[in-house]
């Protein structure tokens, strides 16, 4: 069985190498003044090998972080081994808050996801995912613009050169749940329409009458590759985010997709039921706009 990185290890790794990027100095530059060799500050940045706290808290000394994120990032470095769930709090977020996620998605060659609510981040318009941000428990934060911003540009491994294969369930609710208005959710479902003829993405829609599923409790992201020992599971709530590594947690999740995914519709069908729902969407604008006239 494979072995790698946990997701903490590879957490304090993404931020490391963001704060020296930020500080404007090399692996070799930063490794001198905290102290180490240049091949210890890769290594630690490449979340390979075990870690030192006491070093990580010298390289936090050198970049000139906060009290608060160096102490975060020294008990990071403590409890780098650890595979128990590690929840992330997504109110107030910026960057740094979704870098995990981010890595994961742009290391991973096979993403599977369930969506039980929304229409799932990587395949958001622009106007559904504000519409998210200005549902009341969302809160708007202030630096709204940046996280839509951050969103789009999550979206790019979609369209690279060597995109992940990308299979996706969405429950029927996700199609009849009206975020942003009618016209937003029009094009929303158009989009959806157009990614789907990718040979990269796979998309199903689990209907209402397939009846009720245990398995569809909550949303999930599958993020891995061809060892399923190396698979991460993603799952986010409106306050935060939980990634899941252990084996008992990996197997649960991958039986639960492929359950849901032989409950839903078959790609051709749930592609007409996306379009017979973006029609109704259509014929709701339309009515709003004969009242108003």
């Amino acid at each position: 069985m494979g072995t790698g990185p946990t997701t903490r290890r590879r957490q304090l790794g993404f931020r490391l190498r963001e704060l020296r990027e930020r500080s404007g100095l090399t692996a070799e530059e930063a490794g001198h003044r905290a102290g180490m060799s240049k091949a210890t500050v890769s290594r630690y940045e490449s979340s390979m090998g075990p870690v030192r706290w006491n070093q990580v808290y010298q390289l936090c000394v050198v970049y000139g972080v906060s009290v608060e994120e160096r102490d975060a990032l020294v008990e990071l470095a403590k409890n780098s081994k650890n595979t128990d769930g590690w929840w992330v709090p997504l109110t107030g977020g910026d960057r740094s808050t979704f870098g995990m996620l981010i890595a994961l998605e742009n290391e991973a060659t096979r993403i599977r996801q369930f969506s039980p609510v929304f229409v799932p981040g990587l395949l958001q318009t622009r106007e559904y995912a504000f519409g998210i941000r200005q549902l009341p428990v969302a809160q708007l934060p202030a630096n709204a613009e940046e996280l839509l911003e951050l969103r789009m540009e999550r979206q790019k491994i979609l369209s690279g050169p060597e995109p992940p294969s990308f299979h996706v369930v969405l429950d029927e609710s996700v199609l009849r749940r009206t975020v942003g208005g009618a016209r937003t959710m029009a094009r929303q479902l158009g989009h959806l329409l157009d990614l789907a003829a990718s040979p990269r993405i796979t998309m199903q829609v689990l209907p209402f009458d397939s009846g009720a599923h245990t398995a569809a409790h909550s949303n999930f992201m599958i993020l891995g590759g061809e060892d399923p020992a190396l698979d991460v599971i993603y799952t986010e709530s409106f306050s935060g985010g939980l990634y899941l590594e252990k084996p008992e947690e990996r197997e649960l999740c991958a039986t639960a997709f492929d359950y849901l995914s032989a409950e839903a519709l078959d790609p051709d069908t749930s592609a007409t039921l996306i379009a017979e729902a973006g029609k109704k969407h259509m014929r709701a604008l339309q009515g709003t706009e004969r009242d108003r006239a």
